[in-house]
């Protein structure tokens, strides 16, 4: 009984819906970077490659071997490298984006707390000027 309450505890939270909501987010957001990568990327890289389908790179340990009309009788033995290729490029724009999203909401965050807490972090060199000004009253005081 403590399970079922537990979790009706977890789900009214909100904790649920949120990730619910960030994974259909994610799930958009992959494929606009998708899209990025290859219509805008691939085809740039190709001009250095020569190739724009990373996908079909190969390396192939035997040819297929076909009969006399044309069908397969045994199937090509290969190493699909280029595919490997392609995921890994998806994987780093991805994980690059998403540390760009994860740093911007943790600025605001950070600013958001401040605000909240009444304190305003200030550059170092306004802290040095104040420290100054505050040694100089003291100064003047004696």
């Amino acid at each position: 009984m403590t399970f079922l309450k537990e979790f009706k505890e977890f789900a009214i939270k909100g904790n649920v819906f949120d990730m619910a909501v960030g994974i259909i987010i994610g799930s958009a957001f992959t494929k606009v970077v998708n899209s990025v990568v290859s219509d805008f990327i691939m085809p740039v890289l190709s001009i250095f490659i020569g190739q724009i389908n990373f996908k079909e790179l190969a390396y192939v340990f035997q040819e297929a071997e076909l009969d006399e009309k044309g069908n397969i009788i045994k199937a090509a033995i290969t190493i699909n490298y280029g595919n490997l290729i392609q995921t890994a490029i998806d994987f780093l724009i991805i994980a690059f984006c998403i540390y760009i999203v994860v740093r911007m909401f943790n600025k605001l965050r950070k600013k958001s707390d401040n605000e909240q807490d009444g304190t305003v972090t200030t550059p170092k060199n306004i802290e040095l000027l104040a420290e100054i000004r505050d040694l100089l009253k003291e100064k003047d005081r004696k």
